[in-house]
């Protein structure tokens, strides 16, 4: 029974990465016409109705009632943040360079669990953290002549910062509320925040970007509910190295719609990030 239910946990998380990475080539599409505070808004606006609408159909509203507000409305606010970098980042940078940064999300997560949540980390814990880390020096380091790192480079370590704070504040607030509440206050505050700081330099929506905004719509909730599947039908440790097939997904929207390929430099230091974060979690099965 273990042998179906991880395999439908892995389809899912597969199914997940590969909607979210289609959800962020259309972020990026978007991000050449409108500023990046009002495509996350976007982001969480076209995806509420979404997350909305199966809680109607199931009767659960009653389950939205967030327990442990402060802690929702911190979350809410290291979304608006993450998703402002991210889209800054992806609209700098290409989505393989990003994803590559973007993957040592576990590793900083481990990092972070130590004194934010009081969970040991060993000796080898931290030198596979410490390698991931020179991966992401590599990759954003300045090259041919450059005295500064990119924008874009700095961009996307903010959002995987602001996403590995979200992920612990997520640990945290499971313990108390539901995954209904937790999912919909996520949203609604990305969409609330992310409105009020988009009113200055907003821009009028034009007619012709209606399908990729409900396509954002669209990716960004089916991909939260597969990536919710995911973690209901298997183990962490099982489905989570398939969050890794983003940086291929990264790569073939690059080619496709972009027509780029990652340098030397981004395949060598993402494939140091990749290394470090499997090691990391194969490491805490074997603990498990």
């Amino acid at each position: 029974m273990h042998g179906s239910e991880h395999m439908r946990g892995i389809l899912s998380m597969l199914l997940a990465v590969a909607l979210f990475s289609v959800m962020d080539a259309q972020m990026k599409l978007l991000a050449a016409h409108y500023g990046p505070m009002q495509v996350s808004f976007l982001r969480g606006a076209t995806s509420l109705p979404f997350v909305l609408l199966p809680i109607v159909a199931r009767g659960r509203l009653g389950r939205l009632r967030p327990v442990n507000l402060r802690l929702h409305l911190l979350r809410g606010a290291l979304a608006v943040l993450m998703l402002f970098s991210f889209v800054y980042a992806v609209r700098e940078s290409s989505l393989a360079t990003t994803y590559s940064i973007f993957m040592c999300a576990p590793l900083l997560v481990a990092a972070l669990s130590a004194p934010l949540l009081g969970e040991r980390v060993a000796g080898t814990q931290w030198s596979a953290i410490a390698t991931g880390f020179a991966g992401v020096l590599l990759m954003i380091a300045p090259r041919g002549g450059s005295e500064w790192v990119s924008i874009g480079a700095l961009a996307a370590l903010v959002a995987v910062l602001m996403y590995s704070l979200a992920v612990v504040s997520l640990r945290l607030l499971s313990r108390t509320d539901t995954t209904e509440s937790m999912v919909f206050s996520f949203t609604a505050l990305l969409s609330v925040g992310a409105g009020l700081l988009a009113i200055p330099g907003w821009l009028p929506l034009q007619a012709g970007h209606w399908p990729l905004f409900v396509g954002i719509g669209v990716t960004g909730a089916v991909g939260q509910h597969f990536i919710t599947e995911a973690f209901r039908n298997a183990p962490a440790a099982v489905v989570t190295p398939f969050e890794y097939t983003a940086l291929l997904w990264g790569v073939g929207l690059d080619l496709v719609v972009w027509h780029v390929l990652p340098g030397m430099t981004t395949i060598l230091g993402g494939s140091i990030v990749v290394g470090a974060g499997l090691y990391l979690m194969a490491r805490e099965r074997r603990a498990d």
